[in-house]
């Protein structure tokens, strides 16, 4: 199956084709027929599999084919970054068509909250939203939906997580009935079924590899104790001239003094994290994206929705709280049929954690042996819970340092969002940007 066979509207499949786009992902292969026959959905589908295309094609579809003057799409999603991802999709995919969107959240200054408001009452056929701002909005009245016909809740496991259930329902609460509804989720728990039983009409099902990470991510690991940590980071870059790294940390804490620390070796490294302003934190991506910055240090806030391509190594300096959570880290790499590597530091506190994630994901990650230099390590024994030791820092910094410089050509990044409008034109003429994401 191509795309020429879903029969998009030409200036469509026009501007797939400027982005060498030809066979459809699984997950778009089955959605994109059922979403353009306006059927309800939930889709449950692992990070990197060109979930976002997948609904967002068939909606650009059906917008550029009607007489769209008034709101169309609600899409909401739990997080900024994500919100700003999905923006710069519909701006590639829709580069040949005439579709207007914009990103409504939180956290800019009282000037992007009139550059929202007036935005919206010009007029506008797609809205990402966040639900904090969004209820903000809808309790002043600065956004009609009553002609809404597409309501998108991606990442609806993480919405939930975050304690969004209730600003959901009542965000739904000012939505038409008589609407398409479309929930995509890594994850189905129960409260995934309850919202969807509340919100969809006769929805269809789809899953794509629930809790499997890809299979072009090798996954290895290292018992070490606390205190080996960063000299462990110091060896892997030594040996290897990793050119896009993402280490995930479970704390902010952490991540800051690890970037701090590792900075020292590693110029082109930059810490993310919630204490940065919005702006910073744009900034901060957009040069991730663009290779002008080798090594992103983050907490879970990088795990989901987070499209970069060519990441190469997912370091999880701390093992994740649970297995769903290894799964979208170490998604960051081998996207859309790459190949990558993830590494896990285990250690003994978090040895029965990390059993429980391999049998989540059904196999067991082979564990590599610690350099000599390090000292001895742990041995790893996930029936047993073991006391921790130290904080990371303090000791046993051998192993060697290494520092590989970024590479990529440097090239304009995406667009800024913070509640820019943008207004589509024919081939073109009214998007600025127009890079062309990855799928998904």
């Amino acid at each position: 199956m191509t795309f020429q066979d879903f029969n998009f509207h030409p200036d469509l499949i026009e501007g797939l084709m400027a982005m060498n786009y030809t066979k459809p992902t699984p997950i778009q292969e089955q959605a994109i027929p059922q979403i353009m026959a306006g059927k309800d959905l939930i889709a449950c589908a692992q990070t990197g599999t060109g979930k976002t295309a997948a609904y967002l094609l068939p909606i650009l579809h059906k917008i550029v084919n009607t007489d769209h003057r008034h709101l169309n799409t609600l899409i909401i999603a739990p997080t900024r970054e994500l919100a700003l991802q999905i923006d710069q999709q519909i701006e590639a995919l829709a580069y040949f068509i005439n579709v207007s969107s914009i990103t409504v959240y939180g956290g800019g200054s009282g000037i992007v909250w009139e550059q929202q408001k007036k935005a919206l009452k010009l007029g506008v056929d797609v809205v990402i939203a966040t639900p904090g701002r969004l209820i903000s909005m809808l309790t002043v009245g600065d956004v009609n939906l009553k002609y809404l016909e597409h309501l998108v809740l991606d990442e609806a496991d993480r919405m939930l997580d975050m304690g969004f259930y209730d600003d959901i329902v009542r965000i739904i609460s000012y939505l038409p009935t008589d609407r398409q509804t479309l929930l995509f989720s890594a994850t189905m728990p129960p409260k995934i079924r309850t919202l969807a039983n509340q919100i969809l009409n006769n929805p269809v099902e789809i899953s794509i590899a629930i809790s499997k990470p890809a299979e072009g991510i090798l996954q290895q690991a290292y018992a070490v104790y606390d205190q080996q940590k960063f000299g462990l980071l110091r060896h892997i870059f030594k040996e290897t001239a990793y050119k896009s790294v993402i280490i995930f940390c479970s704390r902010k804490e952490t991540v800051k003094k690890l970037a701090n620390e590792l900075k020292r070796v590693i110029p082109s490294l930059q810490a993310f994290h919630s204490d940065l302003e919005q702006e910073q934190r744009e900034e901060i991506m957009r040069n991730f994206k663009n290779k002008n910055l080798q090594v992103l240090v983050g907490t879970d806030i990088l795990s989901r929705g987070i499209d970069v391509d060519g990441i190469d190594l997912v370091i999880n300096y701390d093992v994740p709280p649970d297995g769903e959570d290894y799964v979208h880290r170490i998604g960051r790499t081998a996207r859309a049929e790459t190949t990558g590597t993830a590494i896990t530091f285990i250690n003994p506190m978090d040895m029965q954690r990390f059993g429980g994630i391999e049998r989540l994901i059904g196999r067991e990650v082979p564990k590599i042996a610690l350099p000599v230099s390090l000292g001895e390590a742990p041995a790893y024994e996930p029936d047993q819970r073991r006391s921790s030791g130290g904080d990371g820092f303090n000791k046993n910094r051998g192993g060697g340092g290494g520092h590989h410089k970024g590479g990529g050509n440097k090239h304009s990044g995406p667009r800024q969002g913070g509640g820019g409008h943008k207004g589509g034109g024919n081939r073109g003429g009214g998007h600025s940007g127009g890079g062309a994401p990855k799928q998904g």
